[in-house]
Protein backbone atom coordinates (compact mmCIF):
# COMPACT_ATOMS: atom_id res chain seq x y z
CA UNK A 1 0.00 0.00 0.00
CA UNK A 2 1.19 3.38 -0.67
CA UNK A 3 1.93 6.24 1.69
CA UNK A 4 -0.63 8.72 1.34
CA UNK A 5 0.40 12.71 1.37
CA UNK A 6 -1.95 15.95 0.98
CA UNK A 7 0.15 19.08 0.02
CA UNK A 8 -0.72 22.27 1.46
CA UNK A 9 0.43 25.79 -0.95
CA UNK A 10 0.56 23.65 -3.84
CA UNK A 11 0.53 25.45 -6.47
CA UNK A 12 0.83 23.42 -9.86
CA UNK A 13 1.92 20.73 -7.99
CA UNK A 14 6.21 19.73 -8.83
CA UNK A 15 6.17 18.62 -4.99
CA UNK A 16 3.85 16.40 -5.47
CA UNK A 17 4.72 14.98 -8.85
CA UNK A 18 7.58 14.06 -7.70
CA UNK A 19 6.62 12.54 -4.42
CA UNK A 20 3.84 10.67 -6.52
CA UNK A 21 7.86 9.52 -8.72
CA UNK A 22 8.94 8.52 -5.59
CA UNK A 23 5.79 5.84 -4.73
CA UNK A 24 3.79 7.96 -2.86
CA UNK A 25 -0.22 8.45 -3.23
CA UNK A 26 -1.44 12.26 -3.68
CA UNK A 27 -4.66 12.60 -1.87
CA UNK A 28 -5.31 16.37 -2.32
CA UNK A 29 -3.50 20.02 -3.14
CA UNK A 30 -4.26 22.96 -1.49
CA UNK A 31 -3.81 26.54 -2.72
CA UNK A 32 -4.95 30.10 -2.84
CA UNK A 33 -4.61 30.26 -6.76
CA UNK A 34 -7.39 29.29 -8.69
CA UNK A 35 -5.04 28.51 -11.85
CA UNK A 36 -2.69 26.36 -10.17
CA UNK A 37 -5.36 24.22 -8.57
CA UNK A 38 -6.17 23.92 -12.07
CA UNK A 39 -3.61 22.73 -13.26
CA UNK A 40 -2.49 20.52 -10.22
CA UNK A 41 -6.22 18.90 -10.62
CA UNK A 42 -5.48 18.16 -14.17
CA UNK A 43 -2.52 16.47 -13.99
CA UNK A 44 -3.09 14.51 -10.41
CA UNK A 45 -6.66 13.26 -11.43
CA UNK A 46 -6.97 10.48 -8.73
CA UNK A 47 -6.58 13.89 -6.01
CA UNK A 48 -9.31 16.03 -4.35
CA UNK A 49 -8.71 20.17 -4.45
CA UNK A 50 -9.61 22.84 -2.06
CA UNK A 51 -9.07 26.59 -3.29
CA UNK A 52 -8.80 29.12 -0.87
CA UNK A 53 -6.98 30.74 1.96
CA UNK A 54 -5.45 28.10 4.44
CA UNK A 55 -6.68 30.49 7.48
CA UNK A 56 -9.68 29.84 6.07
CA UNK A 57 -9.61 26.04 5.81
CA UNK A 58 -10.78 24.08 8.66
CA UNK A 59 -9.08 20.27 9.76
CA UNK A 60 -12.41 19.09 8.92
CA UNK A 61 -13.16 20.15 5.62
CA UNK A 62 -10.09 18.54 4.89
CA UNK A 63 -11.07 15.22 6.19
CA UNK A 64 -13.91 15.30 4.31
CA UNK A 65 -12.28 15.88 0.78
CA UNK A 66 -9.95 12.91 1.22
CA UNK A 67 -13.05 10.52 2.92
CA UNK A 68 -10.74 10.77 6.27
CA UNK A 69 -8.22 8.43 5.01
CA UNK A 70 -4.97 8.38 7.23
CA UNK A 71 -2.16 10.48 6.20
CA UNK A 72 1.62 9.89 5.88
CA UNK A 73 3.31 12.89 4.84
CA UNK A 74 1.91 16.62 4.96
CA UNK A 75 4.43 18.67 2.81
CA UNK A 76 3.99 22.18 1.69
CA UNK A 77 5.64 25.43 0.93
CA UNK A 78 4.35 28.09 3.51
CA UNK A 79 4.31 31.64 1.31
CA UNK A 80 8.51 33.02 2.08
CA UNK A 81 8.65 36.61 0.17
CA UNK A 82 9.73 38.04 3.39
CA UNK A 83 12.18 35.26 3.94
CA UNK A 84 13.63 35.45 0.51
CA UNK A 85 16.97 36.89 -0.32
CA UNK A 86 15.64 38.49 -3.27
CA UNK A 87 13.73 41.97 -2.65
CA UNK A 88 13.19 43.53 0.59
CA UNK A 89 13.26 40.65 3.00
CA UNK A 90 10.45 41.82 5.17
CA UNK A 91 10.21 39.64 8.36
CA UNK A 92 7.23 41.28 8.95
CA UNK A 93 5.29 40.14 5.40
CA UNK A 94 1.97 38.84 7.05
CA UNK A 95 2.44 35.99 4.15
CA UNK A 96 5.37 34.65 6.60
CA UNK A 97 2.52 34.02 9.43
CA UNK A 98 1.07 31.48 7.47
CA UNK A 99 3.37 28.62 8.59
CA UNK A 100 0.61 28.82 11.31
CA UNK A 101 -1.83 27.50 9.46
CA UNK A 102 0.54 24.82 8.03
CA UNK A 103 1.31 23.75 11.73
CA UNK A 104 -2.45 23.92 12.74
CA UNK A 105 -2.72 21.32 9.76
CA UNK A 106 -0.11 19.06 11.32
CA UNK A 107 -0.74 19.56 14.69
CA UNK A 108 -4.75 17.83 13.97
CA UNK A 109 -3.86 15.54 11.34
CA UNK A 110 -0.51 13.66 13.26
CA UNK A 111 1.05 12.49 10.43
CA UNK A 112 4.35 10.64 10.15
CA UNK A 113 6.44 13.24 7.96
CA UNK A 114 6.54 16.54 7.23
CA UNK A 115 8.48 18.22 4.16
CA UNK A 116 8.56 22.01 4.40
CA UNK A 117 10.34 24.12 1.45
CA UNK A 118 11.54 27.25 1.57
CA UNK A 119 14.47 29.46 -0.05
CA UNK A 120 17.62 29.86 1.76
CA UNK A 121 17.00 33.10 2.96
CA UNK A 122 14.84 31.60 6.11
CA UNK A 123 18.57 30.96 7.18
CA UNK A 124 19.87 34.37 7.40
CA UNK A 125 20.58 36.10 10.71
CA UNK A 126 17.98 38.48 10.17
CA UNK A 127 15.32 35.88 10.47
CA UNK A 128 17.24 33.68 12.76
CA UNK A 129 14.32 34.37 15.72
CA UNK A 130 11.94 33.00 13.45
CA UNK A 131 13.77 29.89 12.69
CA UNK A 132 14.35 28.87 15.92
CA UNK A 133 10.53 29.59 16.67
CA UNK A 134 9.57 27.14 13.55
CA UNK A 135 12.23 24.18 15.07
CA UNK A 136 10.98 24.90 18.44
CA UNK A 137 7.17 24.31 17.41
CA UNK A 138 7.61 21.35 15.71
CA UNK A 139 9.80 20.11 18.34
CA UNK A 140 6.83 20.93 20.87
CA UNK A 141 4.24 19.11 19.21
CA UNK A 142 6.38 15.64 18.96
CA UNK A 143 8.11 15.62 15.98
CA UNK A 144 12.27 15.46 15.45
CA UNK A 145 13.29 18.00 12.75
CA UNK A 146 16.18 18.73 10.65
CA UNK A 147 16.90 20.88 7.71
CA UNK A 148 19.04 21.31 5.67
CA UNK A 149 19.55 23.45 2.19
CA UNK A 150 19.77 21.42 -1.14
CA UNK A 151 20.75 22.06 -4.86
CA UNK A 152 18.38 20.80 -7.24
CA UNK A 153 21.22 20.03 -9.73
CA UNK A 154 22.52 17.04 -7.28
CA UNK A 155 19.45 15.04 -7.95
CA UNK A 156 19.20 15.57 -11.68
CA UNK A 157 17.56 18.55 -12.22
CA UNK A 158 19.53 20.71 -14.68
CA UNK A 159 19.06 23.74 -12.87
CA UNK A 160 21.38 25.45 -9.79
CA UNK A 161 18.61 26.16 -7.58
CA UNK A 162 18.60 26.05 -3.96
CA UNK A 163 16.25 25.48 -1.49
CA UNK A 164 16.15 25.61 2.60
CA UNK A 165 14.41 21.71 2.71
CA UNK A 166 12.62 21.16 6.90
CA UNK A 167 12.05 17.19 7.50
CA UNK A 168 10.25 16.09 10.45
CA UNK A 169 8.92 12.50 11.96
CA UNK A 170 7.39 11.45 15.10
CA UNK A 171 9.44 8.73 15.47
CA UNK A 172 12.12 10.85 16.93
CA UNK A 173 14.97 9.68 14.79
CA UNK A 174 16.71 11.62 12.89
CA UNK A 175 15.33 12.61 9.49
CA UNK A 176 17.43 11.21 6.24
CA UNK A 177 18.33 13.33 3.44
CA UNK A 178 18.32 12.21 -0.07
CA UNK A 179 22.23 10.83 -1.10
CA UNK A 180 23.28 13.32 -3.80
CA UNK A 181 23.35 11.95 -7.24
CA UNK A 182 25.48 14.53 -9.15
CA UNK A 183 28.15 15.47 -7.00
CA UNK A 184 29.58 18.20 -9.20
CA UNK A 185 28.79 20.08 -12.17
CA UNK A 186 30.76 18.01 -15.12
CA UNK A 187 28.10 15.06 -13.54
CA UNK A 188 24.84 17.38 -13.50
CA UNK A 189 22.15 17.58 -16.29
CA UNK A 190 22.54 20.09 -18.29
CA UNK A 191 20.22 22.56 -20.19
CA UNK A 192 20.61 20.82 -23.51
CA UNK A 193 19.37 17.30 -21.74
CA UNK A 194 16.16 19.98 -20.67
CA UNK A 195 15.96 21.11 -24.48
CA UNK A 196 15.93 17.24 -26.05
CA UNK A 197 12.72 16.44 -23.42
CA UNK A 198 10.32 18.71 -24.59
CA UNK A 199 7.99 15.61 -26.63
CA UNK A 200 6.16 13.13 -24.94
CA UNK A 201 6.36 9.49 -25.46
CA UNK A 202 3.04 10.21 -28.16
CA UNK A 203 4.54 12.94 -29.68
CA UNK A 204 2.64 15.80 -27.92
CA UNK A 205 4.56 19.03 -26.90
CA UNK A 206 2.28 21.28 -25.08
CA UNK A 207 3.12 24.65 -23.42
CA UNK A 208 5.53 25.52 -26.12
CA UNK A 209 4.43 28.65 -28.09
CA UNK A 210 7.07 29.96 -30.17
CA UNK A 211 5.08 32.61 -31.20
CA UNK A 212 4.92 34.18 -27.66
CA UNK A 213 8.49 33.56 -26.92
CA UNK A 214 9.06 36.31 -29.66
CA UNK A 215 10.66 39.54 -28.54
CA UNK A 216 8.47 42.42 -29.29
CA UNK A 217 10.81 45.32 -28.36
CA UNK A 218 13.10 45.95 -31.54
CA UNK A 219 15.88 47.12 -29.26
CA UNK A 220 16.22 44.29 -27.15
CA UNK A 221 16.16 41.33 -30.13
CA UNK A 222 18.48 43.63 -31.51
CA UNK A 223 20.91 43.84 -28.85
CA UNK A 224 20.52 39.97 -27.60
CA UNK A 225 21.24 39.04 -31.12
CA UNK A 226 24.83 39.98 -30.06
CA UNK A 227 24.98 38.00 -26.99
CA UNK A 228 26.81 34.54 -27.75
CA UNK A 229 25.58 31.70 -26.02
CA UNK A 230 25.80 31.99 -22.05
CA UNK A 231 26.86 35.66 -22.40
CA UNK A 232 24.90 38.45 -21.05
CA UNK A 233 25.35 41.91 -19.85
CA UNK A 234 25.90 43.02 -16.12
CA UNK A 235 29.01 44.87 -15.97
CA UNK A 236 30.12 47.97 -18.53
CA UNK A 237 33.12 45.54 -19.46
CA UNK A 238 30.44 43.55 -20.49
CA UNK A 239 28.35 45.83 -22.93
CA UNK A 240 31.62 46.79 -24.09
CA UNK A 241 32.90 43.33 -25.11
CA UNK A 242 29.28 42.65 -26.74
CA UNK A 243 27.60 45.32 -28.07
CA UNK A 244 28.42 47.90 -30.59
CA UNK A 245 28.15 51.22 -29.43
CA UNK A 246 25.17 52.42 -30.82
CA UNK A 247 23.14 49.45 -28.93
CA UNK A 248 24.64 50.85 -25.26
CA UNK A 249 22.79 51.07 -22.42
CA UNK A 250 21.81 54.59 -21.69
CA UNK A 251 22.50 54.90 -18.05
CA UNK A 252 26.23 55.99 -16.09
CA UNK A 253 27.97 52.76 -14.91
CA UNK A 254 29.64 55.51 -12.33
CA UNK A 255 26.66 55.70 -10.50
CA UNK A 256 25.22 52.25 -10.23
CA UNK A 257 25.33 50.73 -7.07
CA UNK A 258 28.13 48.04 -6.72
CA UNK A 259 28.78 50.27 -10.76
CA UNK A 260 26.44 46.81 -12.16
CA UNK A 261 22.91 45.76 -12.83
CA UNK A 262 21.72 44.07 -10.00
CA UNK A 263 20.79 41.44 -12.21
CA UNK A 264 22.47 40.46 -15.74
CA UNK A 265 20.72 41.69 -18.74
CA UNK A 266 20.24 39.64 -22.15
CA UNK A 267 21.63 36.71 -19.88
CA UNK A 268 21.47 33.51 -22.53
CA UNK A 269 21.66 29.92 -21.13
CA UNK A 270 24.28 27.44 -21.98
CA UNK A 271 23.45 24.73 -23.04
CA UNK A 272 26.58 22.86 -22.11
CA UNK A 273 25.91 23.64 -18.07
CA UNK A 274 22.40 23.56 -15.70
CA UNK A 275 20.76 26.96 -15.64
CA UNK A 276 20.61 28.99 -12.44
CA UNK A 277 17.19 29.33 -10.25
CA UNK A 278 14.55 29.65 -12.65
CA UNK A 279 11.65 32.56 -11.55
CA UNK A 280 8.87 33.73 -12.63
CA UNK A 281 10.03 36.31 -15.06
CA UNK A 282 10.65 34.86 -18.10
CA UNK A 283 12.87 38.07 -19.28
CA UNK A 284 15.39 36.44 -16.61
CA UNK A 285 17.13 34.07 -19.05
CA UNK A 286 16.82 34.12 -23.00
CA UNK A 287 17.09 31.33 -25.64
CA UNK A 288 20.45 30.11 -26.10
CA UNK A 289 20.96 29.99 -29.79
CA UNK A 290 17.13 32.06 -30.89
CA UNK A 291 16.99 35.46 -30.60
CA UNK A 292 13.43 34.98 -28.28
CA UNK A 293 12.43 33.99 -24.84
CA UNK A 294 12.22 30.44 -23.65
CA UNK A 295 8.76 28.77 -23.60
CA UNK A 296 6.81 27.51 -21.05
CA UNK A 297 7.69 24.02 -22.07
CA UNK A 298 11.51 24.85 -22.30
CA UNK A 299 11.55 26.25 -18.41
CA UNK A 300 9.27 23.64 -17.06
CA UNK A 301 11.65 21.15 -18.50
CA UNK A 302 13.95 22.92 -17.14
CA UNK A 303 12.35 22.30 -13.54
CA UNK A 304 12.82 18.55 -14.51
CA UNK A 305 8.78 18.46 -15.07
CA UNK A 306 7.84 15.35 -17.16
CA UNK A 307 6.58 16.24 -21.12
CA UNK A 308 3.51 15.68 -20.23
CA UNK A 309 2.70 17.65 -17.01
CA UNK A 310 0.80 20.22 -18.54
CA UNK A 311 0.11 24.03 -17.25
CA UNK A 312 -3.00 26.02 -17.29
CA UNK A 313 -4.02 29.64 -17.89
CA UNK A 314 -2.17 32.85 -19.67
CA UNK A 315 1.56 32.62 -20.37
CA UNK A 316 2.20 34.67 -17.33
CA UNK A 317 0.70 32.50 -15.15
CA UNK A 318 2.53 29.79 -16.62
CA UNK A 319 5.56 31.25 -15.63
CA UNK A 320 4.66 31.93 -12.63
CA UNK A 321 3.06 28.29 -11.46
CA UNK A 322 6.69 26.70 -13.12
CA UNK A 323 8.42 29.32 -11.34
CA UNK A 324 7.01 29.10 -7.85
CA UNK A 325 7.42 25.26 -8.36
CA UNK A 326 9.16 22.85 -6.16
CA UNK A 327 11.86 20.97 -9.47
CA UNK A 328 10.30 16.69 -9.44
CA UNK A 329 13.12 15.31 -9.49
CA UNK A 330 14.32 17.57 -6.44
CA UNK A 331 11.13 16.05 -4.31
CA UNK A 332 11.10 12.73 -5.62
CA UNK A 333 14.66 12.61 -4.18
CA UNK A 334 13.57 14.00 -0.98
CA UNK A 335 10.82 11.41 -1.47
CA UNK A 336 12.86 8.29 -1.79
CA UNK A 337 14.98 9.53 1.59
CA UNK A 338 11.73 9.24 3.50
CA UNK A 339 10.70 6.12 1.91
CA UNK A 340 13.53 4.99 3.44
CA UNK A 341 13.82 6.06 6.55
CA UNK A 342 10.16 4.34 6.86
CA UNK A 343 11.68 1.15 6.17
CA UNK A 344 14.91 1.79 8.92
CA UNK A 345 13.02 3.63 11.67
CA UNK A 346 12.81 0.53 13.97
CA UNK A 347 16.39 0.29 14.34
CA UNK A 348 17.47 3.38 14.40
CA UNK A 349 18.05 5.37 17.96
CA UNK A 350 15.81 8.37 18.81
CA UNK A 351 17.11 11.73 20.08
CA UNK A 352 15.02 14.84 21.39
CA UNK A 353 18.23 17.52 19.69
CA UNK A 354 16.89 20.40 18.53
CA UNK A 355 19.24 21.51 15.20
CA UNK A 356 21.61 24.14 16.02
CA UNK A 357 21.08 27.01 13.83
CA UNK A 358 25.23 28.11 13.57
CA UNK A 359 25.46 24.51 12.57
CA UNK A 360 22.89 24.24 10.01
CA UNK A 361 24.39 27.52 7.97
CA UNK A 362 27.60 26.18 8.13
CA UNK A 363 26.71 22.98 6.28
CA UNK A 364 24.06 25.19 4.57
CA UNK A 365 26.44 27.62 2.48
CA UNK A 366 29.23 25.29 2.67
CA UNK A 367 29.96 22.82 0.24
CA UNK A 368 33.68 21.84 0.25
CA UNK A 369 34.97 20.83 3.48
CA UNK A 370 37.79 23.24 4.64
CA UNK A 371 41.57 22.11 3.89
CA UNK A 372 43.44 23.28 7.21
CA UNK A 373 42.19 24.91 10.48
CA UNK A 374 43.03 28.49 9.26
CA UNK A 375 40.52 28.45 6.12
CA UNK A 376 38.31 26.77 8.75
CA UNK A 377 38.90 29.92 11.03
CA UNK A 378 38.15 31.81 8.41
CA UNK A 379 34.56 30.54 7.83
CA UNK A 380 33.61 30.43 11.03
CA UNK A 381 34.82 34.15 11.42
CA UNK A 382 32.39 35.42 7.78
CA UNK A 383 29.93 32.87 9.54
CA UNK A 384 30.42 35.07 12.97
CA UNK A 385 29.42 38.03 10.90
CA UNK A 386 26.67 36.96 9.22
CA UNK A 387 28.55 36.38 5.72
CA UNK A 388 27.61 33.63 3.26
CA UNK A 389 30.50 31.69 2.92
CA UNK A 390 30.02 29.40 -0.54
CA UNK A 391 31.86 27.20 -2.65
CA UNK A 392 34.72 29.51 -4.72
Amino acid sequence: MKNKFIDLFSGAGGMSCGLEMAGFECLLGVDSDPIAIQTFQLNHKNAETIVGDLREISVETIQQAIGKQKIDLVCGGPPCQGFSTIGQNNHQDQRNFLFWEFLRIIKSLKPDYVIMENVTGLLSRKNEVTLNVILESFTQIGYKVDIKVLSAHHYGVPEKRRRTILLANRFQVKNLYPEILFSNEEEARTVAWALENLITDQGDIFNHDIEQAQITNSLEKKRLSYIPEGGSVRYEKDQKKYLPPELWFDINWEQLLERRFREAKLRRLDRATSAGTINTSRTTYYHPTENRYLTAREVAAIQSFPANFIFCGTVTQQWRQIGNAVPPLMAKAIGQGILNLDQQKENMETTIEIPKIDEIRAEAFTYRKPKNKKSDSLQLKLLAKGSTVVDP
